[in-house]
């Protein structure tokens, strides 16, 4: 009987700890051993802490893409002059790079210029031009006459709408001094232009939805919003949320269903694909470019690997700034199916990549054949009929 009780006793504590287990919030992470605890040594700052990792995996560097590549978000430098055009392309046949497009916002008075130096340029045939929109004052009549500069513009050699950037709608304001919001109806006859001459829209909106939220240590992006102030967004006063952003861009797709969109860094919703999908399924005119989003893709590979094979269609390669040596962290992750490789800029990610092992035949879609389907007059030389 002594032996009973005590064996009693901790049996109902037991009981009483799995009952108090089954009662955590869903997600809460049980104390350990060592919570509470402080290191006994100096902590290192954020930016100190590189552990060496002991885990040894094989590894295939990719240095070139399987495949020729189009890189529909291309940044190259604004003066365009023929030295630039012959500086990018130098670099380009080591990547298997075959086309560029300049997706910079090009007002209408440098197009030709550009166009003229890439005519000039050891390239020519290998970078094309997507033209500018000036938003800035918009007010009465302004839609037609942005219009009329587009299919100017178009008619001059342009080959869609280069990136429409994220000031849109975040803090351009109309001509009253209220903020252009992204599905004014004032643009219209924009949006109209473009869908009769069939090309594409490049459209940048809002930035990453943590640059929205607080600056606290559970934001996943707190160092580089700590380096970066022009990158918080937090200020209600100031500027709209993510989700306000969103939806006006949501509404103008919807509203224009004959546009060609094409939403740059996957619409920032790389780290939330099925979101991207439900876009994708209801919007048969809508298109996703990977610019500067790898590292979301990269900590997913399995969901990333089948919503690329499910959406391969939609999908399409850019890499945004132009730096040679950023192009094969792409080619590995979509090529390979490596295990816990770093990404190159450490602010924008502390976790490491994995490759998603895609199909050549989702890689060719991926790499070139989309953008060679939804963008009129883009030269095909170089690139496999199927």
């Amino acid at each position: 009987m002594k032996r009973t009780v005590p064996t009693l006793l901790t049996v109902g504590l037991l009981f009483i700890g799995v009952l108090g287990a089954q009662q955590l919030p869903p997600g809460q992470i049980r104390p350990r051993p060592a919570e509470g605890r402080e290191p006994e040594f100096p902590q290192p700052k954020i930016r100190d802490y590189h552990p060496r990792s002991t885990l040894v995996v094989p590894e295939h560097p990719v240095p070139k893409a399987r495949f020729p590549v189009i890189d529909f978000h291309h940044h190259p430098p604004q003066s365009m002059t023929v030295d630039d055009v012959n500086r990018v392309g130098d670099a380009m046949a080591g990547l298997n790079l075959g086309l560029m497009i300049n997706a910079n916002s090009t007002p209408s008075a440098r197009l030709k210029p550009a166009m003229d130096a890439i005519a000039a340029s050891r390239y020519k045939g290998k970078m094309v031009m997507f033209t500018g929109l000036d938003l800035r004052n918009v007010g009465p009549g302004s839609g037609q006459q942005i219009a009329a500069q587009l299919d100017a513009d178009v008619k001059a050699g342009a080959l869609g709408v280069g990136e429409i950037m994220k000031s849109f709608g975040l803090t351009i304001k109309k001509a009253d001094g209220t903020r252009l919001k992204i599905d004014d109806p004032e643009l219209d006859p924009v949006w109209q232009t473009a869908a009769r001459l069939k090309i594409p829209v490049f459209m940048h909106t809002a930035d990453p939805s943590e640059f929205f939220q607080p600056l606290d240590f559970n934001n996943e992006r707190w160092l580089e919003l700590a380096l970066y102030p022009d990158r918080r967004y937090q200020d209600r006063s100031r500027f709209p949320s993510f989700e306000e952003l969103m939806a006006e861009r949501d509404h103008l797709i919807a509203r224009h269903p004959n546009v060609t969109w094409v939403l740059a860094h996957m619409g920032w919703h790389a780290q939330d694909l099925a979101r991207l999908g439900k876009m994708f399924d209801a919007n048969p005119n809508l298109y996703g470019e990977l610019g500067a989003v790898l590292y979301d893709i990269g900590r997913q590979p399995r969901f990333a690997h089948d919503f690329f094979v499910k959406y391969q269609d939609r999908i399409i390669f850019g890499k945004d700034s132009y730096q040679p040596d950023e192009y094969p962290y792409y080619w590995r992750v979509f090529e390979t199916n490596d295990e816990y490789f770093d990404y190159y800029r450490d602010y924008h990610a502390f976790w490491k990549m994995y490759g998603i092992g895609l199909p050549d035949a989702v890689l060719k879609k991926i790499y070139y054949a989309n953008a060679l389907r939804i963008t009129p007059n883009l030269p095909r030389t170089g690139f496999p009929a199927n």
